[in-house]
């Protein structure tokens, strides 16, 4: 397989570099570096986020943990068999992902939590090896329209055929099946946006399909 699925030391975009060589210096003990992605290599689910939060994985070196956005996430991987736990709180704290990998479409924090087009589509070919790596069958969760549109992009696809919206579900190449749902993040949850049962059914649609 061509290319990398991640590099700590990559520093492609120009705005991003420099914007985390003054987070490190703000925030010393923090990761501040591209965030990898976690879980099982050899998952069968892969679940796409937009970018790591300030003070969530981009301090602490791990996907959706040490922020808000990771509640709700953690928990419902739990309850669906993915996790063997319901809380990510430390890169170090032992908690495991089964048949489960989480990612980012942007793999470093960008200011006010916004990428932009240079950046997404500069990060893309880590999320392209990633998705080539899937087993048939798999099912893909991109969280938010974003993350949806790189995953989109990643597989060769044009954006119109494959329409993002929450629930909405896509048949890909090779078995493969990509479920949309609006991001976990605290706007979203705290305006009812997204609710505990609308992303709990996301998931629970993921389980469903990889037991089939």
């Amino acid at each position: 397989m061509a290319g990398e699925s991640f590099d700590l030391d990559c520093r492609r975009c120009p705005r991003l570099a420099v914007f985390l060589d003054g987070v490190k210096a703000q925030y010393p003990d923090y990761h501040a570096r591209p965030v990898p992605p976690f879980g099982d290599p050899e998952a069968r689910l892969l679940v796409v986020g937009l970018a790591p939060g300030m003070h969530g994985a981009n301090a602490s070196g791990r996907p959706f943990t040490g922020d808000y956005a990771g509640i709700l996430l953690y928990q419902t991987l739990h309850r669906h068999g993915f996790a063997s736990r319901p809380e990510s709180v430390a890169a170090d704290d032992g908690l495991e992902l089964y048949d489960c990998r989480i990612t980012n479409a942007v793999k470093c924090l960008p200011p006010q939590n916004k990428p932009i087009g240079v950046e997404i589509n500069s990060c893309r070919d880590f999320l392209a090896v990633e998705l080539a790596g899937l087993p048939e069958s798999a099912v893909i969760v991109a969280l938010g329209s974003i993350a949806h549109k790189s995953v989109v992009a990643a597989l060769g696809l044009r954006q119109k055929d494959i329409a993002f919206g929450h629930a909405a579900e896509h048949a890909l190449q090779g078995g493969m099946s990509l479920l949309d749902s609006y991001h976990c993040s605290r706007y979203n949850t705290q305006t009812r946006r997204l609710t505990e049962p609308m992303f709990d059914a996301v998931f629970a649609r993921a389980r469903q399909l990889l037991d089939a």
